[in-house]
């Protein structure tokens, strides 16, 4: 069995618990023994892109001793493993942590990069009756260069027809304080892609990042649109018996 450790970032923390406790389900499913650190907290993200680097190195550092460098790091998303296997370059490296870092930063992994690349599995067995669009998130595509992986994942669940629709690589919007600085052009962005989706008519958009699905999810409830948004995790774990 391949023993695993589990980062989950603080958006999902607070506000989808549940999709953390699938993601866990999910890992199991695979094959996996998830080993989970309750002092873990965050990898530092909102402070680095704030350009407060100070304050997001004295969090990486704890992230670095919260988690070991023997086993797979897996997190459920793509926005907090591109953090740390980049990000981490600008606080880290020919620092006392360099080499520890780097360690961490080979051993992360997006959760349907690790199950279609290292652990070489797709089907969950999962059922979602209904037709949907994926939603590349800027840091899923960029920073970890995930595309297929979710698509293949996605392929083998009963019942879901995946479509592509317009500008399909284009941002939601969210990109952390600029949805707060900018919120005009940010709402625009987040009008666009849903209007794409309802375009080829989706009734899901999914992703990987919980973050984007907030920003999507916000724009459907005020404009009272009919889609919903769902966490590739939560898709993989849909239909099960007994769960």
């Amino acid at each position: 069995m391949n023993k695993v450790e589990l980062f989950i970032p603080c958006f999902i923390d607070q506000l989808y618990p549940e999709t953390a406790f699938n993601t866990v389900k999910l890992l199991e499913k695979a094959g996996c023994e998830v080993i989970y650190n309750a002092e873990q907290t965050c990898c530092g993200q909102p402070a680095y892109n704030a350009g407060f680097w100070d304050d997001a190195k004295i969090i990486g550092q704890k992230f670095l001793k919260d988690f070991q460098e023997e086993y797979p790091i897996v997190s459920p998303s793509a926005s907090c493993t591109g953090m740390v296997r980049n990000g981490y370059d600008d606080l880290f490296t020919n620092t006392m942590e360099h080499n520890r870092c780097r360690s961490i930063q080979r051993n992360i992994f997006e959760i349907s990069d690790f199950l279609v690349n290292v652990l070489k599995k797709e089907y969950f067995g999962a059922e979602l009756i209904g037709t949907a669009v994926y939603h590349d998130s800027c840091s899923g595509l960029r920073e970890c260069q995930i595309k297929e992986e979710p698509r293949r994942l996605l392929s083998h669940v009963g019942g879901l027809e995946i479509i592509e629709m317009r500008d399909q690589e284009t941002c939601c919007g969210f990109g952390g304080t600029f949805s707060v600085k900018f919120e005009a052009i940010s709402t625009a962005m987040a009008e666009q892609k849903v209007q794409n989706a309802l375009a080829v008519k989706a009734e899901y958009i999914i992703s990987t990042d919980s973050s984007c699905l907030l920003q999507l999810q916000a724009y459907i409830e005020k404009n009272q649109l009919p889609i919903k948004t769902l966490h590739l995790v939560d898709v993989l774990t849909s239909g099960w018996a007994n769960i």
